[in-house]
Parts: C-alpha cells; structure tokens; sequence
C-alpha cells in the first residue's frame, strides 16, 4: 500500500484530507508540526510527503530543506493562502509540486498519483536484452538504464522530478520545449499550470549539472545544449 505522510496542524484539516486519501487506498501518516514531522520522515518508509507551509515549531519551507538534505523523496507543498513568495519558496526549497487550500480533493490526488509516477519513473528498470544507452552532452552523461546521472564523473543526485525532467530534455537534444509541454510531459498537468513549477525545478537542475546546460529560449521555453 502506498504510504503518505501528511504535516498539518490544522486538526479539523489534517483529519478530513487524511480520512479522504484513506478512502482513495493510501495509507497516511499524520504529525501536527514540523520538528515531529522531521521526525517521521527521517524515519522513512513514505511515497510522498504532503507539507503544509505554516506549521509551528519549524515552518513547512524550513522542513522541505532540511529533509532534502538526506532525501529525495516527492514533496507537495500545501498552502492556505496561495501566496506566491510562498509557492516560489517552498519550491525553491525542494518542492516537486502545490497546492492552494482548501485543497480540492480530485486535484490533490491527481498530483499525489503524478508525483508517484515520477517516482515509478525515476526507478532502475530490469534488464530487457537491450542494451541501455548512454547518452552524453559535455561533461554531463545519462544512463537510462541504470538512471545514473554523472557531471566530470561525479554522480548527480537528483529528486524524480529533476530526472524526469532531465530525461524529458535528454530525449529531445537540442530542441526548443515550452513550459506548457512540459507541465504536460513531466508534471502531468492536463490542464495549463503554473509556469513557476517548470522555472524553478529547471533552476534547481542547472545547479546540479551546470547553468549552461539547459539554455533558456526567450518567450519560448528551454532546450538542452549539446555541445
């Protein structure tokens, strides 16, 4: 059973969202704070993380960065007031996704299960008879057989999303994709999201395997450099 780990200290709120992705077949894990849900996720054994952005104790952002410190696991960050420094922070703090509450319930499962796909995604697949390949660009290459992601030889750890994202560009060298293909490529969004999302997890990747990697195209979007 896929297991999610919700931080909120709105009681009335950390109950209801929990009993409702019970009913979906999740298996949820509460805390009521940061520092305890520090804990809980440094204890392991969740899919996914659902953080709220105010929480006592240590705020939802601060908790983001300090469990991407040791993990990688998916993170949706939730928050009551839609406010953008907000969004733009917990992002930049690691985040994978949002959501504004009150969370409509339809729209939190739906990235609950994109965020797992990326995840199933970002997994080593068994051998099949056909020799995985190996692509490079520069000092960077990509094993998409082992999902290996090496920079001058030094291995890159990179969240399900960032490899995604990075195999999304890896599959099209060269070539221009706008932000609206990949919210639909990578984060799943059938409908148009927010740009910011592709923005910042391409930032977040530029750091991992240099800026001038991944070239921004004006009014357009982002391509991967070849040279």
């Amino acid at each position: 059973m896929t297991s999610l780990l919700l931080v909120e200290d709105d009681a009335v709120i950390r109950e209801s969202v929990s009993l409702a992705l019970e009913r979906y077949g999740y298996r949820v894990t509460t805390a009521a704070d940061g520092l305890s849900g520090l804990e809980a996720a440094r204890a392991g054994g969740h899919d996914v993380l659902l953080l709220d952005v105010m929480l006592p104790g240590l705020d939802g952002i601060s908790l983001c960065r300090r469990i991407r410190e040791t993990s990688q696991v998916p993170i949706l960050m939730m928050s009551a007031r839609g406010d953008g420094l907000d969004i733009v922070a917990g992002l930049e703090g690691g985040a994978d996704d949002y959501v504004v509450k009150p969370v409509d319930l339809p729209v939190l499962v739906a990235r609950v299960r994109s965020l797992l796909r990326r995840a199933t995604i970002a997994q080593p697949q068994p051998a099949t008879g056909q020799a995985a390949a190996r692509l490079t660009f520069g000092e960077l290459s990509i094993d998409t057989g082992a999902l290996e992601v090496r920079r001058a030889g030094q291995r890159v750890e990179l969240s399900p999303t960032e490899l995604r994202l990075l195999l999304e560009f890896a599959a099209h060298p060269g070539i221009v994709l706008e932000r609206a293909t990949l919210l639909r490529t990578v984060w799943d969004y059938g409908w148009d999201g927010d740009s910011r999302v592709v923005d910042l997890c391409v930032q977040r990747l530029r750091k991992k395997i240099g800026a001038e990697r991944i070239e921004t195209v004006r009014g357009f979007g982002y391509k991967l450099s070849v040279t």
